[in-house]
């Protein structure tokens, strides 16, 4: 099993949410399984890289070009793919993905989350799409799409192609979840 982790690279975040990226990192690589990330070396990207390492799994890091600086690449990825933009990184990761678990992040991790789910709404793929979110910081974005839903502008089948989970193990037995 491979599972493509989205999540922060900001620095300035608090450190309860790198420590939960840490987690997470630990307890994939104690269920025996690899990861795919966004190829970054700082923050949560580079935390829950680290933390699969240490438990001696498998890490595939995928980046753009233009962010292999900004980002400070994983250079002790197992494997570090570089692509050329941000539409590749995400189809390789999407391809290399067996289930996406995201994390508390920006503007990047949302977009990234939200077109695998939209992919997955539309039954693109079958793989499963998991929030992990115990702090609440993603609560607003779970009622924006229930409101839309119960405006019509969002199908049952939308909401029900995402599990929100708020404990690790919650969210990794949901990654084996079809």
């Amino acid at each position: 099993m491979r599972v493509c982790v989205y999540c922060a690279s900001s620095e300035s975040i608090d450190h309860r949410f790198r420590a939960l990226a840490a987690e997470v990192g630990t307890a994939i690589a104690e269920r025996g399984w690899d990861l795919v990330s966004g190829g970054g070396s700082v923050s949560m990207m580079g935390d829950v890289a680290r933390a699969v390492r240490a438990g001696g799994r498998h890490t595939v890091g995928v980046i753009p070009d233009d962010l292999v600086l900004r980002e400070e690449a994983d250079h002790d990825a197992d494997e570090l793919l570089i692509v050329a933009n941000m539409r590749d990184r995400k189809a390789e990761m999407d391809l290399r993905g067996d289930a996406f678990l995201a994390l508390p992040g920006g503007i990047g991790t949302l977009e990234e989350l939200l077109e695998v789910w939209t992919s997955r709404a539309l039954r693109q793929h079958n793989k499963p799409v998991v929030v992990l979110d115990p702090t609440g910081v993603l609560t607003p974005l779970r009622e924006l799409v229930e409101g839309l839903a119960d405006a019509g502008f969002v199908r049952q089948v939308a909401l029900d192609s995402i599990a929100w989970t708020v404990t690790v193990e919650a969210a990794l037995d949901a990654c084996e979840r079809p």
